[in-house]
C-alpha cells in the first residue's frame, strides 16, 4: 500500500515541479495525438490499462496482456481545425501468448485542403497559388511479451512520413522552381507493465517517439519524445460482492513531453458485466481542454466506443472506435 502511495506521489510531483516554458520544440506532432475512443473518454490515461492492439499507441507492453488470439481495431478522430486522424491496429497472440503478441499499426492524417501562396512584389507581398492537401502517415510493427505473471515488456517501431505540399519559388522573372515538401523518420516506442499483488494495482511506464533528429529541407528537428508513467486499478475490488458484476477502473498518469509543460491525466471507467461502459476523465495543465467523456458497449467479439472532448475555442473533438477480438 505504501509503495502505491509513493508511486502516485511521484506522478503528481513530476507534473508540478517542472519548468513550464517548453513550447513548440518538435515536429511530427501528429504522433502525439491518440485516436482511440476508449482512451479519449478516460483522458488518455492508458499507459497501464490497455490489453489489445491499441496498446501500441500508448504502451506496447500492453500487447502481452491480450487474451484473445486476434484483435483488430479501427479508430476515427475528428480533431481540431478540421484535421482527421484515422488509426488501425491489428495484433495476434499465438499459443495464448507463449511466444508473445505481435502487432501492426497504421496512422493516417488528413489536414484538409489549404490555399498555397507565393512571395510576390505587390501590396500584399504574396499571390495565391494552387490549393494543396497536406497529409501524414505512420506505419509500425509491435511486440509484447510477459516475462512473468506480473511483469511485461513491449516495443513498437514505426516509420513516419509527412507531406506538406509543394513550394513554388521564383528563380527568375519568367520561371519558378517547384519542390515537394516531404520528410520522414523512424521512431521507437517501448514500455513496461507491472501488476502488483495488491488488488491488481497495475503500474506502467512508456517512452514514445524516441528517434534521431529528422530533416525537413535544410533544417533538422526533434520528434515529440514523451515519457509516461502511471497506475490503474479496479476500485471496486475492495467490495467482492459488488465486484462480480461491476467494476470501476481508476487510472492516473503523468507525462513528461519534450514540447510542452508536464501534464497529468486522470481517467475513470465504470463497467457492468464487461458489456456496457461509461467513462470520464480530466486533463491537468492543458491549454484548451480538461474534461473528457465516453461510452461504449461490447457484444460478443464486437466492441464500439465513443468519446467526446470539449476543446475550448475549437469545436468539440469526437472519436469513434470499432474493435473485433476473438
Amino acid at each position: 500500500m505504501y509503495k502505491i502511495i509513493l508511486i502516485l506521489n511521484v506522478i503528481l510531483t513530476l507534473c508540478y515541479s517542472s519548468d513550464n516554458k517548453k513550447l513548440a520544440q518538435t515536429g511530427f506532432q501528429f504522433l502525439s495525438v491518440n485516436s482511440d475512443a476508449r482512451g479519449g473518454g478516460m483522458a488518455d490515461a492508458m499507459t497501464s490499462s490497455h490489453n489489445n492492439s491499441v496498446s501500441m499507441f500508448f504502451n506496447p507492453a500492453g500487447l502481452s496482456r491480450q487474451i484473445e488470439f486476434l484483435d483488430v481495431n479501427f479508430s476515427s478522430n475528428n480533431w481540431i481545425a478540421g484535421i482527421k486522424h484515422d488509426a488501425m491496429s491489428f495484433s495476434f497472440s499465438p499459443k495464448t501468448g507463449q511466444y508473445g503478441c505481435f502487432g501492426f499499426s497504421v496512422l493516417n492524417v488528413d489536414y484538409g485542403e489549404l490555399q498555397g501562396t507565393m512571395v510576390w512584389d505587390n501590396d500584399q507581398g504574396f499571390i495565391d497559388t494552387d490549393t494543396f492537401s497536406p497529409s501524414a502517415l505512420a506505419v509500425g510493427a509491435g511486440y509484447g511479451k510477459a516475462l512473468s505473471n506480473n511483469f511485461s515488456v513491449g516495443g513498437h517501431v514505426k516509420k513516419a512520413y509527412q507531406f506538406l505540399g509543394r513550394s513554388v519559388v521564383p528563380v527568375s522573372d519568367t520561371s519558378n522552381a517547384v519542390s515537394n515538401n516531404v520528410s520522414n523518420a523512424v521512431a521507437v516506442d517501448f514500455g513496461t507493465i507491472y501488476i502488483t499483488d495488491w488488488h491488481g494495482f497495475t503500474f506502467g511506464m512508456s517512452v514514445r517517439n524516441f528517434s534521431n533528429e529528422a530533416q525537413f529541407v535544410y533544417d533538422g528537428f526533434q520528434l515529440p519524445l514523451t515519457f509516461r508513467i502511471g497506475g490503474s486499478m479496479d476500485i471496486l475490488s475492495f467490495l467482492p460482492s459488488v465486484n462480480e458484476k461491476h467494476s470501476l477502473e481508476f487510472a492516473l498518469e503523468a507525462l513528461h513531453p519534450r514540447s510542452y509543460p508536464e501534464r497529468v491525466n486522470l481517467g475513470f471507467e465504470y463497467s457492468f458485466r464487461n458489456l456496457g461502459h461509461l467513462r470520464a476523465g480530466y486533463l491537468f495543465n492543458y491549454d484548451e481542454r480538461n474534461l473528457t467523456f465516453g461510452a461504449g458497449f461490447k457484444l460478443g467479439p464486437l466492441s464500439i466506443d465513443y468519446a467526446l472532448t470539449p476543446f475550448g475555442v475549437f469545436d468539440n473533438v469526437s472519436r469513434l472506435s470499432i474493435g473485433i477480438a476473438r
